[in-house]
């Protein structure tokens, strides 16, 4: 497994900057329900652009993923699919669908934040986002306030049992 991990705190106020986004999506993914608790927010020029959470459960649309959630409703509000210039934030690292939706939708930045070695795509389980491919890549930034995404998912999953 290939894991992405947060880079040298060189840039204090980025690193500041991600961790508030990915609280903003904690948030969000304690919306989720009956659903895997995942929340998402898509932001440019510091300004939510689009926001998600799971919502396969409420919705029966199984690619209601938080992510895809987020970025239709980015697309719309942008009015434009290409989202250049966004940083997409995540709680948990992206399923392969969603991997590829926010490559195909020119997402500048993903930052998440537990890693998912069961079907995460950015690195975990599998890897869709490598050099090479005729899409630009996002740069990917993982475990950004990975204790607290992984806390919120056990406790859902313990209390499902």
């Amino acid at each position: 497994m290939t894991r992405t991990e947060p880079r040298p705190d060189t840039d204090d106020k980025l690193a500041s900057r991600d961790r508030r986004w990915l609280a903003v999506a904690l948030e969000e993914a304690r919306k989720a329900g009956a659903d895997v608790p995942v929340g998402a927010v898509v932001v440019r020029d510091q300004e939510i652009v689009g926001r998600g959470h799971n919502q396969r459960e409420a919705t029966g649309d199984p690619t209601a993923h938080a992510e895809i959630v987020a970025l239709r409703q980015a697309a719309k509000k942008t009015g434009n699919w290409r989202l250049s210039g966004t940083t997409l934030y995540t709680t948990l690292e992206p399923c392969p669908m969603c991997a590829e939706a926010i490559i195909q939708s020119r997402v500048s930045r993903l930052v998440f934040g537990a890693y998912d070695p069961a079907s995460g795509a950015a690195g975990s389980a599998f890897n869709l986002f490598i050099a090479g491919r005729i899409f630009p890549i996002p740069e990917v930034l993982g475990g950004i306030r990975e204790a607290d995404c992984q806390r919120l998912l056990t406790d859902f999953f313990r209390q499902k049992r």
